[in-house]
């Protein structure tokens, strides 16, 4: 069982319509989508729920009022203005647990609060393990975990050869939860000076953590000049760039329409995904 996480340094690469249409090109994977801040795998691989998790990682404040002498000790002591009046705001509540410790009356406690759902799906393509955190909700990386690790059982107990990882964006938490225990992971960038930026910076988190990384440009007709910086970096690092994808407006008409680009049409960008696909895969075989 291999595992491949793609990620990018900065969001808008083109990240996800690249995974998308790898899921159809794969015929023996379980898919999971990482971005919990931002989940759209489902939109383009045709997904159909199949099961519901709550995901409970945060602790919010509850006030007995049968205890309560409303002294105002609790209110004083919270640097949120999360309670008045007795009340707790969740919304403005970071769970820090120094309104429980202050109150004389011990009338204050703490409870799990739901932060977000795990959802696991069925695709056209094969099973998708994604979710979604809450609104103003933390703790991204453990959600991470757990969809990783749900994506994980399921290609066990299945039987699956691959299990592909839609990583989040950027080089934080919830990317190093989703790097963990990948076989490789593939690096889309994209010609600009911002996605160079962030290339190298990701590409550092990868080898910190010694997980083998490829990179694709995409829409490498843009900018040739930022094309040729790419190209000479990756020499230098010893980076193999696995594709080039050009911009073609069938990914935008095919994302319309909730589908892989793949899927969509025999373009120019389509034609280069199955190509870079076929390559990873081969890398991938190899390690």
């Amino acid at each position: 069982m291999k595992t491949l996480t793609i990620i990018s340094g900065k969001g808008g690469t083109g990240k996800t319509s690249i995974v998308g249409s790898f899921a159809s090109l794969a015929k023996n994977a379980v898919f999971a989508d990482c971005d919990v801040d931002a989940a759209d795998l489902s939109l383009i691989t045709d997904a159909r729920i199949k099961t519901v998790q709550e995901f409970k990682a945060s602790q919010k404040a509850r006030i007995d009022v049968a205890k309560c002498i409303q002294c105002g000790d609790c209110e004083d002591a919270c640097r949120f203005n999360a309670i008045q009046n007795c009340k707790v705001d969740h919304f403005l509540c970071e769970g820090c647990r120094v309104c429980s410790l202050v109150c004389p009356q011990g009338a204050i406690s703490m409870e799990d609060v739901c932060s977000g759902q795990l959802f696991v799906s069925d695709t056209p393509y094969g099973p998708l393990v994604h979710a979604r955190l809450e609104p103003g909700e933390e703790n991204s990386g453990k959600l991470v975990t757990l969809v990783r690790q749900t994506a994980e059982q399921i290609a066990r107990d299945q039987g699956f050869e691959y299990i592909i990882v839609d990583g989040p964006p950027g080089i934080g938490c919830p990317v190093i939860a989703s790097l963990t225990g990948a076989t490789a992971s593939l690096i889309v960038t994209e010609p600009t000076l911002s996605a160079i930026s962030d290339l190298k910076r990701v590409l550092s988190v990868c080898n910190h953590f010694k997980v083998p990384a490829f990179v694709c440009v995409n829409r490498c007709d843009l900018y040739q000049e930022n094309v040729r910086r790419i190209t000479e970096f990756c020499q230098q690092e010893g980076v193999e760039i696995l594709g080039m994808i050009p911009y073609d407006l069938n990914v935008v008409r095919a994302l319309v329409r909730g589908k892989p680009v793949v899927c969509y049409t025999e373009s120019a960008a389509s034609q280069q995904i199955t190509k870079l696909w076929g390559r990873l895969a081969e890398r991938v075989t190899l390690l």
